[in-house]
């Protein structure tokens, strides 16, 4: 069960690090949903692409792992 979870954090993370990205990408000026953590085009940039690659990586992890143990089918 702690996979799933972890698989549905991760796509949570792949998703607010993608809405970013495309926002900051399409509004330069505007920095974006994650804009209070981070100031700057650059910086708010590589930290959506973070969340993205983490969230990517940690929802594949997640699925393998439980449909290895059996939880997903």
């Amino acid at each position: 069960m702690k996979y799933v979870a972890l698989q549905v954090l991760g796509m949570v993370l792949l998703v607010v690090g993608a809405q970013d990205v495309i926002h900051l990408l399409v509004d330069p000026d505007n920095s974006g949903p994650l804009g209070t953590v981070v100031d700057g085009f650059g910086p708010g940039l590589a930290l959506g692409l973070t969340l993205t690659i983490v969230g990517v990586v940690l929802a594949g992890w997640a699925r393998a792992r439980a449909n290895r143990d059996g939880h997903l089918r």
